[in-house]
């Protein structure tokens, strides 16, 4: 008798939907704020992006090889991804050893110290430049200026970012005002700061991009960027003079781009469209109180891997019931 019933698991349809799918879209999504950049700060930007990605696809490519002993898993693009977004949390004047060494903690420590991609806990861009801004605070902190292609890559004027003089009239230096760039330079991105900061409006259409094409959902970046914009809005409606217009904040630093690009992955982020909103809130929530309150001016990156160790509490929190499980 011809077998008729053909027994598999799951899943039974595949919809297509690849890690490497999702991650070429994540880079064709970066591709304008690196063009922009490149505009802004010069080839400066350029070299310390290649110089990322590159450092990046060595380091996991030479782990999985001569360490973990396993094939190659350049093919997932992860390394990629994890290359840009280290560069583009990283001035555009910063010593190429130092991005060496960025992308070695990134990928050895953050990312395949814990078994590779799906296992780390933590978004490994930002354990990079975490432990460069420790360890290298004046280069990390040294912003050049936009001055256009003519920009030289090590001799880049630098000078004060829109957060550091929030910072100083918050502190109580309200002539910094004066010294604050207008909104639409904001949002079109003529500020200094890293190279993935020079366009709030550029990060948004990568923004629509992974939206369209499902890679993300709504629920994490709308959510960081609504507590920022209230929790700002009411400093701003308490005393007006010490704290800025919201709009400043949330075109102002790495805002967009970790809400975007950094607190979404897939590994490090809550699973539920619940657990994602509370992540949200708690990655704005850290970044206002960093921002006003903290020796840094920028709290983007300690508020996502603050929020990261949170998250398997949070999918525990907000487990979805079980099929035909009584509701209490």
């Amino acid at each position: 008798m011809a077998q008729k019933l053909h027994i598999t698991t799951s899943p039974h349809v595949h919809c297509g939907d690849t890690i490497e799918r999702n991650m070429r879209w994540v880079i064709w999504a970066l591709m304008p704020v690196l063009i922009a950049s490149f505009f802004v700060f010069g080839v400066g930007a350029l070299i310390v992006t290649a110089t990322s990605v590159l450092s990046c696809l060595f380091f996991e490519w030479s782990i999985t090889k001569f360490i973990l002993k396993r094939p190659s898993t350049l093919g997932d693009l992860s390394a990629v991804i994890t290359g840009f977004l280290l560069a583009f949390n990283l001035p555009s004047n910063i010593p190429l050893y130092m991005i060496v060494v960025g992308a070695l903690v990134a990928i050895g420590i953050g990312k395949m110290a814990f078994g590779g991609l799906g296992n780390n806990p933590f978004n490994p861009a930002l354990v990079g430049r975490v432990f460069l801004l420790i360890s290298f605070p004046a280069k990390m902190t040294s912003w050049p200026v936009p001055a256009g292609l003519a920009t030289s890559y090590i001799d880049a004027e630098t000078g004060a970012t829109p957060l550091n003089l929030i910072g100083q009239i918050a502190g109580g230096n309200t002539a910094a005002a004066d010294q604050l760039p207008s909104l639409g330079n904001l949002f079109i991105g003529n500020v200094g700061g890293c190279i993935g900061e020079v366009s709030a409006l550029l990060l948004l259409v990568g923004f629509v991009v992974l939206l369209c094409t499902k890679v993300i959902t709504w629920h994490i970046p709308v959510s960081i960027l609504a507590t920022v914009g209230v929790l700002t809005g009411l400093m701003w409606f308490i005393n007006p003079v010490l704290y800025v217009n919201p709009l400043y904040h949330l075109c102002s630093g790495g805002l967009m781009l970790g809400a975007i690009f950094m607190a979404t992955d897939y590994v490090t982020s809550p699973m539920t469209h619940k657990g994602m909103v509370w992540y949200g809130i708690g990655i704005g929530f850290l970044t206002v109180i960093i921002r006003y309150f903290g020796s840094y001016p920028e709290g983007m990156s300690f508020a996502i891997l603050l929020m990261n160790a949170v998250t398997p509490l949070i999918n525990n929190w907000c487990k979805p019931k079980r099929f035909g499980e009584a509701v209490k």
